[in-house]
């Protein structure tokens, strides 16, 4: 029996720090104060991923008067609505009944509404407008796995709904999520592809994981804090608060950047649910989610290749496909990736496909020539992972002269990329042709480009072999005369000079 007693005096020990602890959290009515002042300091997170969006390019050149539309108030342009205590309150309350989250209104709260309502008011209605993309296919998986709708605001916490958003420590995507924990729910990570920036892939990833920490917290608040400082820091806030699972009871104990992350996610999910009542509208990017097609891509593909055929600017591809590191589609046959194109673009795409699909830009246009003229010449297909060096030393020459036989300036190469490796050291390397080449684009005609480069129609269809005048987007035409002769509006040139 002393034995026994002995035994648990140490265990009875450990436990005291811990309930001595629990004595000194906040009692649950101080939940509710809003007569202290909390200031959000200048190195918040939350904050600073709102100000990203200042530098989102697909806001540029907007004139946000175009999206006033129809208001339900009368409130002045600029004006910014003040409201007491009492009304947020009611209007938190109001939310709570119909959500199994808890939301309450305190200090905290309270500041991070004037930050979204009041002090970067421009940055929320851009935030508003990019809901407009991103919230239909939020709500479609979280629906998927019976999990609160609710939770898309927590995007808007963790991103401000910027796609290229990235944090101090690495945190990646619309959903921020660090190298190691992506990977443990499939998202890979790669010199070409980050499924962290993938919408749909990550949006996914992040409904296994609020399933997951549910089955562990089972309580929304909680699982919002661990999302944001993972679940090893909160079960510790845990033990030091004696145990009890109660996100305002263990704040304390939490990391100061999570002590803010649920009183954020509480403004934010109040904003955006009254962004009329406090003046806010939305300025949408320039697409929206009924804007935007998908398509699976079949083979290796190039953004900057479907810039230039489709007409579309870059920035705008690279927007709707953050995945994309490099500007380079991979090949996937088991899984292919997803292209997102503009609707209006869409049909062009796919009465173009097999054309785009196998364009060749003017440098390897080059190269073919090259090989053609000379004799023993190497070509050789870059695969993934290979660099200058490692090819170089397969086909006994150096990196300098791969460059030299190609053009090159610098050593970056890509998959599927067709290198001269080898070549007779008497045969000089020819000049560039790609100015001889034209690149058919959307709308354009053969007179068009006949008129571009001062030849007749005939010209284009005798030194391009065509038999009638129908040309298609991403077509290669020779607009130049090839072997030096000359064009037949060269000839009249010279006659009535």
């Amino acid at each position: 029996m002393s034995m026994n007693r002995f035994f648990f005096l140490p265990l009875i020990c450990l436990f005291i720090p811990f309930l001595t602890q629990a004595q000194q959290v906040v009692p649950e009515t101080e939940v509710l104060d809003t007569s202290t002042v909390f200031v959000i300091g200048p190195d918040d997170p939350i904050s600073a991923m709102l100000d990203s969006l200042s530098t989102l390019k697909v806001f540029q050149n907007i004139d946000s008067r175009r999206y006033m539309g129809e208001r339900r108030h009368n409130f002045p342009a600029g004006f910014v609505p003040a409201f007491s205590d009492s009304v947020y309150k009611e209007r938190i309350d109001r939310l709570n009944d119909n959500s199994p989250f808890e939301f309450v209104y305190n200090a905290q709260v309270k500041a991070y509404i004037d930050l979204y309502a009041t002090r970067r008011r421009a940055l929320t209605e851009r935030m508003l407008g990019l809901s407009q993309l991103y919230f239909p296919l939020f709500e479609e998986q979280l629906d998927r796995f019976n999990l609160p709708l609710e939770l898309k605001y927590l995007a808007v916490i963790e991103s401000a709904l910027n796609p290229t958003a990235r944090s101090r420590v690495g945190a990646t995507g619309l959903w921020q999520f660090m190298y190691h924990t992506g990977r443990m729910y499939g998202l890979q990570v790669n010199s070409y592809v980050d499924d962290r920036s993938d919408i749909v892939r990550s949006t996914i990833a992040a409904c296994e994981h609020f399933v997951d920490l549910y089955k562990i917290y089972e309580d929304w608040s909680l699982v919002i804090a661990a999302y944001n400082a993972g679940p090893g820091n909160v079960n510790r806030a845990i033990r030091r608060a004696g145990g009890v699972k109660d996100f305002w009871r263990i704040a304390n104990y939490l990391p100061r950047e999570t002590r803010n992350y649920v009183p954020g996610f509480i403004a934010v999910t109040y904003v955006m649910e009254y962004a009329e009542e406090h003046n806010l509208y939305a300025v949408p990017p320039v697409y929206s989610h009924f804007d935007v097609d998908t398509i699976h891509v079949k083979q290796q593909l190039s953004l900057r290749t479907l810039s230039e055929l489709l007409e579309v600017p870059i920035e705008n591809l690279r927007y709707l496909n953050p995945t994309f590191r490099k500007d380079i589609i991979p090949n996937k046959p088991e899984n292919p990736y997803v292209l997102h194109l503009p609707k209006d673009v869409t049909p062009l795409f796919i009465a173009n496909e097999e054309a785009i699909y196998n364009f060749r830009p003017p440098d390897q246009i080059r190269q073919e020539e090259l090989a053609a003229r000379m004799e023993e010449t190497t070509i050789h297909v870059v695969r993934q992972g290979e660099v200058l060096g490692s090819i170089a030393r397969r086909y006994g020459t150096s990196v300098g002269e791969i460059q030299r036989l190609n053009n090159m300036r610098g050593t970056l190469i890509r998959p599927g990329q067709r290198l001269i490796v080898k070549a007779p050291a008497n045969r000089p390397v020819a000049a560039p042709s790609s100015a001889n080449v034209h690149v058919v684009k959307s709308g354009e005609t053969l007179g068009v480009i006949a008129t571009r480069y001062r030849v007749t129609v005939n010209n284009l269809m005798e030194w391009n072999n065509l038999t009638n005048s129908t040309i298609r987007v991403g077509q290669q035409l020779i607009v130049r005369p090839p072997d030096g002769r000359s064009s037949a509006s060269t000839d009249r040139s010279a006659e009535t000079g």
